[in-house]
């Protein structure tokens, strides 16, 4: 019986290395399928300012840095591995950002759209010729104008919102979406329309029992959803001097899995749950993230027709 190495991997959050990493991962690991489930874009743009005697000033990481012209190619290579946005600029245009927030969306829209075209290009020429299979997709924190980039590329699929057909036979459903989080985030549901939505997906299915559910939410209460409790001020709560941790999955995720017991869950959302669980037959796994270490946190998964032969966590 033929078995299928696949790939999963999550939550990079705009960083160069962690995405260069992944467009590796079949010569280092062999595998046949890749998956990157979201979140896709960085979190932040980091300003590199002109000042008047020519240097440029930039605080990134905690650090103030005051550079000469020749060093900004440097500095913005440092800036692109943890994921962030480098954007050279003078003090007025930056006051102008500054007061118009209508501006400062167009460019972050901007800095985003470049950099998921430049990744485009960079696999399209790395996969020419190869028969690998990569999907990757969006996450609750990518603006719903990144699937439209990534449909623009020739040689990578965004399976969102569909069931996809891998060659082994094997079908992914794939989403996106979350429950709802403390920061508002761009693809969030209450539980009921994230079940709907996962259900209408489900009902394309063919062979339930050896489809893989790539969800980037985890079910609630699985161990692979678990992190600090935020207030009302998203201030991280703590008792008696100890974080009080607690499960932010979705039960709406938890749910689908436990009626329809596909094959695999693949899902991310939450960086510090690495973990593997069983819920009935599924196995879920959440590789978790570094994304800001620069460092690809990964699961290699081993499947025949019928069931999971293996898995084993990769960082790197």
């Amino acid at each position: 019986m033929t078995t299928t190495r696949l790939f999963f991997a999550t939550d990079v959050h705009g960083s160069e290395s962690c995405f260069l990493k992944f467009l590796n991962v079949p010569k280092i690991y062999k595998a046949k399928v890749l998956v990157l489930g979201g979140d896709l874009t960085g979190k932040m743009m980091v300003p590199l300012v002109e000042r008047s005697d020519g240097k440029y000033e930039a605080t990134f990481l905690g650090i103030q840095h005051v550079i000469s012209r020749e060093e900004i190619g440097g500095l913005e290579q440092k800036i692109q591995r943890v994921g962030f946005y480098p954007h050279t600029t003078n003090a007025d245009s930056m006051r102008e950002l500054q007061s118009d927030p209508q501006k400062l969306e167009e460019l972050s829209r901007q800095l985003i759209v470049g950099r998921i075209r430049r990744w485009l290009s960079i696999a399209e020429q790395k996969l020419e010729g190869s028969d690998i299979e990569v999907y990757v997709s969006g996450g609750n924190d990518d603006p719903e104008y990144v699937d439209d980039l990534l449909r623009e590329s020739r040689r990578i699929l965004d399976p969102e919102g569909n069931v996809s057909r891998l060659v082994d036979g094997h079908e992914m459903i794939t989403c996106a979406w979350t429950n709802p989080t403390p920061w508002k985030t761009a693809r969030e549901y209450e539980e009921q329309q994230l079940q709907d939505r996962l259900e209408a997906i489900i009902l394309r299915v063919g062979k339930l029992e050896n489809c893989i559910f790539n969800i980037h939410v985890p079910p609630i209460d699985s161990g692979l959803d678990l992190c600090q409790k935020l207030d009302e001020d998203i201030r991280p709560v703590f008792s008696r001097g100890q974080p009080v941790m607690f499960g932010a999955g979705s039960t709406a995720v938890r749910s689908v899995i436990e009626k329809h017991q596909p094959l695999l869950g693949l899902h991310g959302h939450i960086h510090e749950s690495r973990g593997a669980v069983k819920i009935g037959r599924t196995l879920c796994l959440n590789p978790g993230s570094e994304y800001s270490e620069g460092i690809l946190r990964g699961v290699i998964v081993d499947l025949d027709e019928r069931r999971v032969k293996g898995h084993i966590f990769t960082a790197g």
